[in-house]
């Protein structure tokens, strides 16, 4: 069994084809898919995918690339949505949120100001739920590890994880998993490989984040959650492990930081 811990099933290139993709990816092995919202107009689409498609699960969030748009009224509307969705056993974290400072228009230092002013309102309503949060980490590892200590939330995945050593191993002690994917399958991605074959196996899950972060040998066509398996493949290389210990290993890793749906799959 394998868990993709984050895909955006609901995305504009699977318009009319989530539930095809769905099925292709469990055709795969792939028997659950983590989908998290990217900005209020999701919130429903993510639930509706999550409710009519079996093994889907969902998120909701404000990603920082939607920050600018979004007003802070999205943020009260955030906070009553996750109080109704928290009766719903699919819904399973806050995400995805977090900080973006790669996108030059983002790193505008009001912009900066902006970003973090949402991304910690989120992770309050995640404190205050006790649920666990679906992290966007782009070269911005050391400020939204500092949010993460003053404002302590249930853990979580530090998405396509991107960062240090040392930065990987603050993650964890947070108790946080590393989502590593589609970049890793690149032979030039050397920091990444390092990463992915060092960590602690207890640290790793696999992710698509499809459509983005397509692999080597799909690019630069959409990524699918099919190809999670083959993903894995190379991190069972990497690691040198055998596919199906690594295969239980990442879904228990899953089923620990998002315990929603760790419950789930007790089921």
């Amino acid at each position: 069994m394998w868990i993709d811990s984050h895909c955006h099933l609901d995305a504009a290139e699977f318009d009319g084809a989530a539930d095809a993709v769905a099925a292709q990816a469990a055709a795969a092995g792939v028997s659950w898919i983590v989908v998290p919202a990217v900005e209020l107009a999701n919130f429903k689409p993510v639930a509706s995918l999550a409710a009519s498609i079996p093994g889907c699960v969902y998120a909701l969030g404000i990603h920082p690339v939607f920050v600018p748009q979004a007003s802070e009224q999205d943020l009260l509307l955030l906070r009553e949505q996750v109080a109704l969705a928290i009766a719903d056993k699919k819904f399973v974290a806050i995400g995805e949120i977090g900080l973006d400072f790669f996108i030059p228009a983002l790193t505008e230092p009001a912009m900066r100001t902006r970003q973090e002013f949402f991304y910690t309102e989120q992770l309050k309503i995640a404190r205050d739920f006790g649920l666990p949060v679906l992290l966007h980490v782009r070269r911005s590892q050391d400020i939204i590890l500092k949010y993460l200590r003053r404002f302590a939330v249930c853990g979580g995945i530090a998405h396509a994880f991107n960062g240090s050593l040392q930065q990987a191993h603050t993650f964890i002690d947070l108790g946080f998993a590393l989502g590593f994917g589609g970049a890793m399958t690149f032979t030039r991605a050397l920091q990444i490989r390092r990463l992915a074959a060092g960590l602690p196996a207890e640290s790793i899950v696999l992710e698509t984040d499809a459509p983005d972060i397509s692999p080597a040998w799909l690019h630069p066509a959409a990524n699918r959650p099919d190809q999670l398996p083959q993903i894995a493949a190379v991190l069972a290389e990497l690691r040198g492990q055998p596919v199906a210990s690594l295969a239980r290993q990442t879904s228990d890793n899953v089923a620990r930081v998002l315990p929603r749906l760790g419950s789930l799959m007790m089921q």
